[in-house]
Formats: structure tokens, C-alpha cells, sequence
């Protein structure tokens, strides 16, 4: 099966592939010996397309030299359910999120995805599941253009705390949403939670161009 990897840059998403992508007369061509995040940033934001791709042979290998050539920052978060099967998310720079933040240095993965849920939400959980997938996203950090690889994790709460925003981090909300009813959610978002979402099939046939 071809392999494919989606990274962000707002709104806009640069598809690394090994086969066309569907819809492709949605999407413009980058090529695959010139690409440069470091450069093609401020391009990609001021182009009208949303929708780029990348044809590689090996979207894997390819996908890890366009690491090597950029400052990366890894970072650590989770999709909680509580015992009623309600989702966690957080309300931040006027967007729904999902709680996730800096992985710190000798921090193993899955204790910075647990401690950064725990600290943005103020709540407890009670168990970490499985891994949900990586997102990747572009952005700017004191003048530099950064890559921000996240780990998303499944995760379970008891769901009796009282849920407290990390003010300290923008958070402004935390709130509960059933599953039949997170249209909030999908309205005003980042591409890259719609991904986390429907890997864990919260979502489905929601901005279908960008599935790639």
C-alpha cells in the first residue's frame, strides 16, 4: 500500500506520496528535488491553493529528510473519553483543540502526553491506551520556521474531576462533547485534529480533498 504523510501549515496541508493523490486537479504539484520547508513557507501562504503534493518514491525516507533539514520540536498529546463515552477538548487561539504540548528533555513520549493532558485540563487519567497516529505542522518560532511533530495518544478518565483551562497556556475552555455531537468541533478546528479524529473514527467523510 502507498504510503502518504500530511503536513501542515495552517489551513493548508503538503501531501508527501508515493501514488496521485485523489482529487488531484485540487492540488498543485511541488517538486520533490527542490523542496525546502524553510523556503516554500511564506510561498505556501500567500498561494490561493490549499492542497499541495510531493510524488516520491519513498514518502517514509523522504518524509525523514525533510526533518533532517528543519528544526523539529516533538510534542505529546491525547484524545480522552470518560466513562460516560464523552471526548475531551480545549478551547484555544479562537479554535477547538486537543490538549497536547512540549515533550521536555529525558521525557519519555507517553509521560509528557499524559502530563501535558493532565496539566491543560485539570484532570487525572486513569489510563493510557493506544497510539493513535503523528501529525506534523509547520510554523514560525522566534523568526524561524519549525516543524511540530505531535504524538497523539487514546486515553481514559474517570471524569469526575472538575475540569480547569491552563489560562497560563490560552486555554480559555475545556469541555465534554458526545460523540453525536462534536459539530463544533469539526466547524472550527485544525486539519491535523480532523486527522486524529478520524483515525479514531469520530469523523467520517469530513474534508475528503485533503484525505488524500
Amino acid at each position: 500500500m502507498a504510503q502518504k504523510y500530511r503536513i501542515y501549515i495552517n489551513e493548508k496541508v503538503i501531501l508527501l506520496t508515493e501514488s496521485e493523490p485523489s482529487h488531484v486537479e485540487s492540488y498543485e504539484r511541488l517538486d520533490v528535488e527542490t523542496f525546502d520547508l524553510r523556503i516554500i513557507y511564506t510561498w505556501i501562504l500567500a498561494n490561493p491553493k490549499k492542497l499541495f503534493y510531493v510524488p516520491c518514491t519513498n514518502a517514509k525516507l523522504f518524509l525523514k529528510s525533510v526533518i533532517k533539514n528543519i528544526t523539529l520540536i516533538e510534542a505529546a498529546g491525547g484524545l480522552v473519553m470518560n466513562t460516560a463515552g464523552d471526548y475531551l477538548f480545549i478551547y484555544r487561539n479562537d479554535k477547538w483543540d486537543l490538549p497536547k504540548g512540549k515533550i521536555e528533555k529525558d521525557e519519555k513520549v507517553k509521560e509528557a502526553a499524559v502530563r501535558e493532558v493532565e496539566e491543560e485540563c485539570g484532570i487525572k487519567v486513569s489510563k493510557l491506551n493506544e497510539k493513535i497516529c503523528k501529525t506534523y505542522h509547520v510554523y514560525i518560532s522566534r523568526g524561524e520556521v519549525v516543524l511540530k511533530k505531535t504524538h497523539w495518544f487514546a486515553m481514559d478518565s474517570k471524569g469526575k474531576d472538575k475540569l480547569k483551562p491552563q489560562k497560563e497556556e490560552g486555554i480559555t475552555d475545556v469541555r465534554w462533547f458526545k460523540k453525536e455531537h462534536i459539530e463544533p468541533i469539526v466547524e472550527n478546528t485544525f486539519p491535523s485534529i480532523m486527522d486524529v479524529l478520524h483515525k479514531e473514527k469520530l469523523v467520517t467523510n469530513k474534508l475528503m480533498p485533503l484525505r488524500g
